[in-house]
């Protein structure tokens, strides 16, 4: 059984396009990125998963109960983070999860207060008087305290400090260990490919790839960003190089080839600046888009 499963899931708003066929396949107990540009559809997805919105068409399923006529069972196993909180301001901290906790007959106060602890939650203090980044503890705190099957975490780091993002992926490591599925979108590449096992890349409301960070971390190759007298495009793709970009004089492309190969092929050029890496999830992430015009 999957933990998320989705079959042409299509969610449309009038004429505008919010998601179209999300086919997700998200395995249990596994730590599941998904990425994509802001209006890419990854919110609107979540939100057609949680039911909070309806889909125009085809169907999702949460541990195989269905995502509208079982959305309530669904919420009992499920902890969710939205990307932008929102809180009544006169309320206290320790009242909000006091009163979350009560929808729950397994929340243990002392794994609550550890929570509250780790994460440097201010549970004295009234809502209103909390950042950005305090307030979304307090949510994450809300999604962790029944110990869910599941979560779902959209943009969870965000106004995060850098502490507190490397505590709350402890967390969630932690948890993923005894067997808690992790479904997370993130602008932050970076901690997608740390964390997560694979990743579903989503543009103008389509899946266009989902990548096994293993498997993406043994074939990745070299980007290469390069300046040279003579070099022109036609010489790149004679090289077997795929080129990405070109800004007035300089040349990005991928190369598979080996480091060696490539230093031997643009030897005899004369060359005014070279700049070579591996290339990461980020960098595969950005082909989708700048690719064909950016679209």
């Amino acid at each position: 059984m999957y933990a998320i499963e989705t079959k042409s899931l299509t969610k449309c708003y009038g004429k505008n396009r919010g998601i179209v066929d999300v086919n997700l396949a998200v395995k249990e107990g596994e730590i599941f990125g998904f990425v994509g540009p802001n209006g890419a559809g990854k919110s609107t997805t979540i939100r057609t998963l949680l039911n909070f919105i309806f889909p125009s068409s085809g169907e999702g399923r949460i541990f195989g109960k269905d995502i509208v006529k079982e959305s309530s069972e669904i919420k009992k196993i499920l902890g969710y983070v939205p990307s932008e909180v929102k809180f009544y301001d006169d309320v206290k901290v320790k009242d909000i999860i006091k009163y979350s906790a009560s929808f729950y007959g397994s929340c243990s106060s002392e794994e609550i207060e550890n929570l509250c602890k780790k994460l440097e939650v201010e549970v004295e203090k009234k809502m209103g008087e909390l950042s950005l980044g305090n307030k979304k503890k307090v949510a994450i705190v809300q999604a962790l305290i029944h110990n869910p099957k599941i979560l779902i975490l959209d943009e969870p780091t965000n106004g995060l400090d850098p502490l507190i993002q490397k505590k709350l992926f402890e967390i969630l490591l932690d948890k993923n260990k005894t067997g808690t599925t992790v479904f997370l979108s993130s602008h932050n590449l970076v901690e997608v490919e740390n964390f997560c096992h694979r990743v579903a890349v989503i543009k103008e409301g389509k899946i266009v790839d989902t990548i096994e960070i293993g498997k993406l971390t043994k074939n990745l190759g070299l980007k290469v960003t390069v300046e040279a007298e003579g070099l022109k495009i036609e010489d790149i793709k004679s090289i077997n190089g795929e080129v990405i970009y070109v800004k007035d004089k300089e040349i990005t492309f991928n190369y598979s080839n080996g480091a060696d190969k490539l230093i031997k092929e643009l030897s005899k050029y004369s060359i005014n600046k070279i700049l070579i890496h591996e290339q990461n999830l980020e960098d595969t992430f950005m082909n989708y888009y700048e690719r064909e015009g950016g679209k």
